[in-house]
């Protein structure tokens, strides 16, 4: 996930409060540097503007947040304000806005309240209390301009709601990531697999990613500048990195070692921060010995947040680069079978694989064929962390629309196929037979990509910032 983002904040109020309630202005801004202090705590550069009190100041705010570039901006209403001190503001910034409806407290303290002899400063108090006076307006308003606004509703002591704040905060890193994403397309589709072609255009509307179209002749060139001192390193890491099955044969190690690191020089030539991949070639060319030596290299990349979707499947390399940014991995998967005794999917896939998230050591194994591609070489054996898990698939529909498509569960402690890929059990809060029906009626590609931990709310809101559907299914 990209260190730091920009991130606006403004509070609003009434001039014409300040002068009648003695100390209302700054107990107000106190409030308002304690939410900047606490965004602030998030790895994100805040950009204050202070008090906008009236229409005059609304510009002033708007030119700081577009001079400063801000990603986000959070509006918190610190007591009752006019629509038209907010308006220009999120107008002329253009950037998603979060309205904060948070009150100091859960509940004003009636009896102590009602004990003041003052009636000026009763109001006082009721004026620094009374966020959700100004709710109904602003929302009206938004709602007649045509801007796309957020609500966060609770109190300033509510978990719930810092997490909330948190959560917008880390969506809008992940769209700062995805729109800075070059992604690598190297080969070409698996042909016939009609659910993993992609609109290229459409991707790169909707995420603001570039597409690198990488010849393999490119990769073949780098691989053949490999030296023998590289190939020793790159071995020690894969003895570093995996369990290497003894039955792995020192030709194959060198042959993926040596791939491994024209990978990483492809990579880096490229500035690729993911990739999609495929190629079969004729055979015995030295093509088709660079894709049957990919997987190791592959899983490193994936590893270390570059991830690599197999079979050339573009949207599922996207749904792993959100996964993998918002820190929860994000593993090449595809259903692999039901076990309607446990009541459980198996996903997986002959690698790609995600390092960061398995449970226990990720084994290296040879595998004597690639079921339905060509050669043999080296897979990747491992199973999912046990606990919660997140399941996305990047989804283009009928009408060429693209939506964000998860589900929440966990993965199980259980018996799993030992064939050289990578499987994990998982169970839902619904059957498997009604997660699998569900699932494959929303009209994903085969491929999906698995997080650990629930990340669902996070997701949704990044579909919120990027302007696109999302829908869960459990």
């Amino acid at each position: 996930m990209k260190a730091s983002i920009k991130v606006g904040l403004f509070g609003i109020g009434l001039d014409t409060y300040w002068g009648q309630f003695e100390g209302l202005h700054d107990t107000l801004m106190a409030y308002q540097d304690q939410i900047a202090a606490k965004i602030a705590d998030h790895s994100v550069e805040v950009v204050n503007a202070g008090m906008i009190d009236n229409p005059s100041k609304a510009a002033g705010a708007a030119e700081l947040f577009k001079v400063k570039q801000v990603e986000i901006i959070f509006l918190y209403i610190s007591t009752y304000a006019l629509s038209s001190t907010v308006l220009p503001v999120v107008q002329k910034a253009n950037v998603p806005v979060i309205v904060l409806n948070i009150q100091p407290v859960a509940a004003i303290d009636y009896e102590a309240f009602n004990a003041l002899a003052d009636r000026g400063k009763m109001t006082g108090q009721w004026l620094a209390n009374c966020q959700s006076c100004s709710v109904p307006e602003i929302a009206c308003v938004f709602s007649r301009a045509g801007i796309d606004y957020h609500l966060v509703t609770g109190y300033m002591q509510q978990e719930g709601v810092w997490e909330e704040i948190y959560n917008w905060v880390d969506a809008a890193k992940v769209r700062q990531v995805m729109a800075d994403n070059r992604v690598g397309i190297l080969g070409h589709y698996y042909c016939g697999m009609l659910d993993v072609y992609s609109d290229l255009t459409q991707q790169s509307s909707v995420f603001g990613s570039h597409f690198e179209l990488v010849e393999m002749c490119k990769l073949h060139e780098f691989r053949q500048r490999v030296t023998l001192d590289q190939i020793k390193r790159k071995m020690r890491e894969f003895s570093e990195r995996f369990l290497v099955s003894e039955e792995c044969q020192r030709v194959e190690l060198e042959r993926a070692a040596q791939t491994s690191c024209a990978l990483d020089e492809l990579v880096a030539e490229y500035d690729l921060g993911s990739m999609a991949y495929y190629y079969e070639g004729t055979g015995g060319n030295e093509y088709e010995n660079i894709v049957t030596s990919l997987i190791a290299g592959n899983t490193l990349l994936t590893g270390r947040n570059i991830p690599v979707a197999g079979e050339c499947e573009v949207k599922n390399v996207q749904a792993m680069k959100i996964v993998d940014a918002f820190g929860a991995g994000g593993s090449f998967s595809e259903f692999y079978a039901v076990d309607y005794n446990d009541d459980i999917v198996m996903l997986g896939h002959d690698g790609p694989a995600h390092l960061a998230i398995a449970e226990g050591p990720v084994g290296l194994v040879p595998l004597p064929l690639f079921h339905g591609k060509p050669g043999n070489g080296l897979s990747i054996q491992m199973t999912v962390r046990h606990g919660p898990v997140t399941i996305l698939s990047v989804v283009q529909d009928g009408q060429g629309k693209v939506k964000l498509l998860l589900a929440q569960g966990s993965c199980v402690p259980g018996p799993t196929l030992q064939i050289g890929n990578t499987n994990s059990r998982y169970k839902f809060n619904i059957s498997a037979k009604d997660f699998i029906n569900s699932w494959s009626m929303a009209g994903p590609a085969h491929h999906c990509a698995i997080g650990v931990g629930h990340i669902a709310d996070k997701i949704h809101k990044l579909a919120r910032l990027l302007k696109i559907e999302s829908m869960q299914i459990c």
